[in-house]
């Protein structure tokens, strides 16, 4: 086999990260490419679930006794310490590897420290390649561990004038089946999905993640999360079925702010304790609103239809907007068909002052 170069070893690392997204949680996603003195590849691996092996463990099993004097390329610093496996950073050392090539530094104060111990037991250490790359491959856990609570991305659908139901209230369906699905794939990828208590009164959803085909469940299921502020979701709504864990959060139990309601930024924060990396906001239009007024929402992803209704409930109510130059900005970071629909992914641009 042919040598590669360092770089080629991290795109192939992220690559395999990514194939840990909805499994890891509470844990990230890492990816790991060994690479022999003569940087053939001997090992591969990535975090595959939370308490299984870590990429580092799974790569080195492969190389054996190749690693010794080769190079591990890894997306995310080598944890250090004691968990439900073994330090990373010391299985390196052991194995003989004379180099690590580290993408991102681990930002947990439990975990870090690999890079350290590393370069204390005579291992070259290099910090920063393909770091943008590795960044996003892992944001929602990487921002949910600097700040201290979870990524929360709003995903909505609503037709090209920006209704979410016609007048009647009917919404089934604005968007394709392939729209459908594709939401399914993505509450596979997070711990949480949300919704407000208009919503579970008005639809009566779900909230988990299926195969829409047959409709059986994914085998795991995100925490389904009502806002409640005052416990009115009803004792046989769908949420409450068994499918998955809920959780009917109300004002009593986390907290409310000046309006009496949920204090949401505590919400969040009562998530992260509970192992919450990402969450996934669907409902409502009210509700998304008040996370966007308060500055909680990382990532837009927004279903929508080729069709106009011109009456009928918006996608979206008081985010906190009342002239044009309040309003939120976003920047487009993707735009993809998703059968006879349009799935838009926006950041929104963080304000000045």
């Amino acid at each position: 086999m042919a040598s590669v170069s360092v770089d080629e070893a991290m795109r192939r690392a992220i690559e395999l990260a990514a194939r840990g997204l909805g499994t890891t949680s509470p844990n990230p996603v890492v990816g790991c490419v060994l690479l022999d003195e003569g940087g053939e590849v001997v090992g591969e691996g990535f975090h595959a679930y939370a308490g299984g092996p870590h990429a580092e463990i799974v790569a080195l099993a492969q190389a054996g006794q190749r690693a010794k004097g080769g190079t591990a390329v890894v997306t995310l610093e080598p944890c250090n310490h004691t968990g439900r496996t073994g330090p990373c950073s010391t299985a390196l050392v052991q194995a003989g590897v004379a180099r690590v090539v580290i993408a991102v530094p681990d930002p947990n104060p439990v975990a870090t420290g690999g890079a350290a111990t590393l370069r204390a037991a005579g291992v070259r250490v290099d910090l920063g390649v393909r770091v943008d790359e590795a960044e996003a491959g892992n944001v929602a856990w990487l921002t949910s561990m600097r700040r201290g609570w979870p990524y929360v991305i709003w995903k909505y659908a609503a037709t090209v004038d920006g209704r979410s139901a016609a007048a009647d209230g009917t919404s089934m369906w604005i968007t394709s089946e392939a729209a459908r699905i594709d939401v399914h794939a993505l509450r596979g990828t997070v711990d949480a999905v949300l919704a407000g208590v208009g919503t579970v009164l008005a639809d009566d959803p779900r909230l988990t993640a299926r195969n829409l085909r047959d409709g059986s469940l994914a085998i795991r299921q995100p925490l389904r999360v009502v806002v409640d502020s005052s416990g009115r979701t009803p004792a046989d709504a769908q949420v409450r079925d068994g499918a998955a864990r809920t959780w009917i959060a109300t004002a009593a139990e986390v907290g409310a702010g000046p309006d009496g309601r949920v204090d949401l930024s505590a919400l969040l924060a009562a998530l992260h304790q509970r192992g919450v990396r990402a969450v996934l906001l669907e409902g409502g239009p009210r509700l998304a609103g008040a996370f966007l007024a308060a500055g909680l929402v990382d990532k837009i992803v927004g279903y929508v239809a080729p069709r106009l209704l011109g009456a009928g409930p918006t996608a979206l109510v008081d985010a906190g907007v009342t002239t044009i130059a309040e309003a939120i900005d976003l920047e487009f970071v993707d735009v993809t068909q998703i059968g006879p629909d349009l799935r838009i992914t926006a950041l929104p641009r963080k304000r000045e002052g």
